[in-house]
């Protein structure tokens, strides 16, 4: 009898996991699509290091203001409808594109920005605690780790696909000063493809408003829903506390990697700068599949984020002290394969994703064991981490233009951060009290 109930258990998580599978993918090809964006920008309105980091900043900024509101949005309205919500917005964000594009206004991107953050805050409140809550527990890291290898694949895709449709026709003006005819092509150059993405997020949107995703039951609501009770209780448990400042030096150090090594392939004269990111997110994917194969069976969860957080301070300092002009290990690992010739700076920061893959799975379980009726709260301020994206590369940027490496000098920023990850993997998630 175990058995029956256990497999029909399985077949009806079936349909929903699939569901939110498909989300993730979109998540991620909407969210990786900012690693070509940001060169391009930066290409087309003449930005400084600085300036292009703020098309990061706003993005995921707007987790800050809007991961505790979507908490409550959801209490109200449930899951289901609170990622058909998200995906509401994130499309109203696609179509404030078309404007910034026909303007040029910087101000008009930063804002377009904003909204598709305050979008896929609402849709990762709903989702993540989804696939936590949907399954037991202790395999929370793995069903974790395959949505992360669909939200990084479509990372691989986005950039491809931005090359191809945007970047392809635009390949010899790199390193060349541009005329106002230029750049007006450029910038036309976004709108069909930001049009397509929007209406077809939207109408994924009415899909998953109308398909067959259950509920997950609510939590009680002992304390004043939505206010200040549900986030000191929840704030009250240090392995979530500690957890949400580990979720936000990990997505800084994420987007730094993956975001920021387009425009370091720019400012080396790299043509192929808009496809970089996939370089990144190829790794991430590999290390995600290793996390799957490994994660409980040959290594724990606290042991996989150690070993993550060194790997990722070994890389920081090969890229801070590495020489552009050598391809050693780019001979070694990537020409053999068919794959393209790069800098071995540019490729230890591709590099970075294999240590960042299995940071977000392992903390997700870690922080939010043991809180219950306080899950979806929880949820909201580990989203809130997401806020480490916004202000990463913006010391990135800081740091680029006040150190004499220039841009490389930048990526000094990310070795403090898998520092405190590494204390979050030593000791920080066995913490139950702050006593």
């Amino acid at each position: 009898m175990e058995m029956t109930v256990n497999s029909e258990s399985k077949r009806s998580n079936l349909i929903p996991m699939a569901i939110v599978a498909g989300l993730f993918f979109i998540l991620g090809f909407a969210t990786w699509l900012n690693g070509s964006l940001m060169p391009y920008l930066k290409q087309i309105l003449q930005l400084t290091p600085l300036q292009a980091s703020l098309i990061l900043f706003s993005f995921y900024i707007a987790v800050t203001f809007t991961a505790l509101p979507s908490a409550w949005v959801i209490r109200k309205v449930g899951y289901k409808t609170g990622m058909a919500l998200g995906m509401g917005v994130m499309m109203i964000a696609g179509l404030l594109f078309i404007p910034a594009a026909k303007t040029q206004i910087f101000g008009l991107f930063l804002f377009a920005q904003l909204v598709m953050g305050a979008g896929q805050t609402l849709l990762q409140t709903a989702v993540n605690p989804y696939v936590v809550r949907i399954g037991p527990e202790e395999s929370a890291a793995a069903r974790v780790s395959v949505m992360g290898i669909l939200n990084k694949g479509a990372g691989v895709i986005a950039p491809l696909v931005f090359s191809a449709l945007i970047l392809d026709s635009f390949r010899d003006r790199v390193g060349t000063e541009l005329t106002q005819a230029h750049i007006d092509e450029m910038a036309n150059g976004l709108v069909l493809p930001y049009l397509g993405m929007a209406l077809f997020i939207g109408l994924l949107a009415i899909l998953v408003k109308k398909s067959p995703l259950p509920e997950l039951e609510n939590e009680d609501d002992e304390v004043e829903e939505g206010g200040k009770g549900h986030t000191r209780e929840a704030l009250s448990h240090p392995n979530l506390a500690l957890g949400v400042v580990a979720l936000f030096f990990y997505v800084a150090v994420e987007v730094i990697a993956g975001d920021t090594i387009g425009t370091f392939a720019l400012s080396l004269g790299i043509e192929s700068y808009g496809v970089m990111t996939s370089y990144t997110m190829i790794c991430m994917v590999v290390g995600y599949i290793i996390g799957i194969l490994t994660i409980p069976r040959f290594i724990s969860q606290p042991k996989a984020l150690m070993v993550s957080a060194i790997l990722g301070m070994v890389l920081t300092l090969g890229i801070l002290f590495g020489d552009n002009e050598s391809y050693a290990i780019a001979n070694a690992v990537l020409v053999p394969f068919g794959g393209a010739q790069l800098p071995d700076t540019l490729l230890m920061i591709a590099l970075l994703g294999l240590a960042n893959a299995i940071v977000w799975p392992a903390v997700w379980p870690l922080a939010l064991s043991g809180m219950g009726k306080l899950t979806s709260t929880g949820s909201a301020l580990l989203v809130m981490g997401i806020a480490g994206g916004a202000f990463g590369p913006l010391f990135w940027g800081l740091t680029s233009s006040a150190t004499s490496l220039g841009i490389q000098g930048g990526y000094m920023v990310m070795f403090p951060c898998y520092l405190f990850i590494l204390f979050y993997a030593v000791k920080g998630y066995k913490m139950k009290s702050w006593k």
